[in-house]
């Protein structure tokens, strides 16, 4: 049991049971006036069954049990989209502290946000010659001559949101790639929106489009908020990531300006959007624990969980197991190495609120450490 979660069990999952009605409540009554009608009923049943089902505070590992034992004196070099973006970060913490644990080297490069950027680092990587290189939050095709070199070179390719879907990767040439399933965390996201509004909800949907694992991850929400006939999408607005800190401010004073009380929820490809945008939601006047209701859809980094359990401006995150994917990244290099296959492990989806995170400011399956430990008899 998570060691921040466990004294939390039992108190947060008869809360959500209990407050699952008030919240759809008040979701609703921003929303529409406070009608108590349902606006799509069948939908919102199964959105309501499915948000009960990701709210649930126990995880347990179900990931791999056996695999090979760890090999000795390799050297990885993580690439990341940009060390700004939260999830990236942690996942690349992840890996430090996975690769410590097997002796390995792990250096982090960073790619500032920028396809120049991560070319550069990418063939600064190929020029290390490391023994495995991680692709962190950006598609493999912005630096195809470095991946050519690289596989050239017998250097597997690992990516953490570098390719639609999890699992090798043939177009992209990645020997796996490590994210939760985009069509889950993207459905459980508007359904989340769908139940907590009861059907009524005025969105705003947050993207960025020159990522395409970001974009298919909303175009996926969309559909899913389409679902039900009486949830209005405002607006999709695209904001890449290395630029939301800059536009957020004037963007959400345009959005305010636009939809004014219309505006009750949103939902965003990452965290980090809410972050930028609480500033001038507090400028407008907004309460913090009120509407819009923000869902983060990834990737439930620390700051997320603080706004979350704070009830400052984003009501809820699907997180995705950052430091558990980082040693899963150091696990899947080691079956690699050894000639064998990924482990096809995808972690479940998860929504955390302020009523089930126990006051945690991360989430990961239970006993993951050990799990890994214990294949690579460390």
């Amino acid at each position: 049991m998570h060691p921040t979660r466990k004294a939390a069990v039992t108190a947060a999952a008869l809360l959500v049971m209990a407050t699952a009605g008030c919240d759809s409540g008040t979701g609703a009554t921003a929303s529409r006036g406070g009608s108590s009608k349902p606006g799509c009923p069948t939908v919102l049943d199964r959105a309501e069954r499915a948000v009960k089902k990701a709210e649930g505070v126990n995880a347990p590992w179900k990931g791999p049990t056996t695999g090979p034992r760890a090999a000795h004196d390799k050297t990885i070099v993580y690439i990341a989209q940009t060390l700004t973006n939260p999830g990236v970060a942690g996942v690349g913490q992840g890996v430090q502290e996975a690769a410590g644990i097997v002796g390995w080297h792990a250096r982090t490069l960073n790619g500032q946000g920028t396809p120049a950027g991560q070319r550069a680092a990418f063939k600064q990587a190929v020029g290390l010659k490391p023994d495995g290189i991680v692709i962190s939050g950006f598609d493999p095709a912005t630096a195809a001559e470095s991946v050519k070199k690289a596989r050239k070179a017998g250097i597997p390719l690992i990516g953490w949101h570098a390719a639609p879907a999890p699992g090798p990767s043939a177009d992209a040439q990645l020997f796996t790639n490590i994210t939760s399933r985009v069509e889950d965390v993207a459905k459980i996201s508007a359904d989340w929106i769908i139940a907590r509004s009861r059907g009524r909800a005025g969105v705003v949907l947050f993207t960025d489009a020159t990522v395409p694992f970001a974009k298919h991850k909303s175009d996926l929400l969309k559909k899913e908020l389409a679902t039900c006939s009486d949830v209005k999408l405002l607006s999709y607005t695209n904001m890449p990531i290395p630029q939301v800190n800059a536009r957020s401010i004037g963007e959400v004073r345009s959005l305010l300006s636009r939809f004014g009380r219309k505006w009750t929820y949103s939902a965003a490809i990452n965290d980090l959007y809410f972050q930028h945008a609480a500033p001038a939601l507090r400028a407008a006047g907004k309460d913090g624990a009120g509407a819009p209701f923000n869902i983060g859809a990834g990737d439930g980094d620390p700051s997320a969980f603080q706004r979350v359990n704070g009830k400052q401006f984003q009501a809820a995150t699907v997180p995705e197991p950052l430091s558990e994917q980082g040693w899963q990244i150091v696990d899947e290099f080691n079956r690699a190495f050894a000639g064998a296959r990924d482990s096809g492990y995808v972690a479940p989806v998860h929504i955390a609120t302020a009523t089930n995170s126990g006051g945690a400011l991360s989430w990961d399956s239970e006993g993951y450490r050990q799990a890994y430990r214990k294949i690579w008899g460390r």
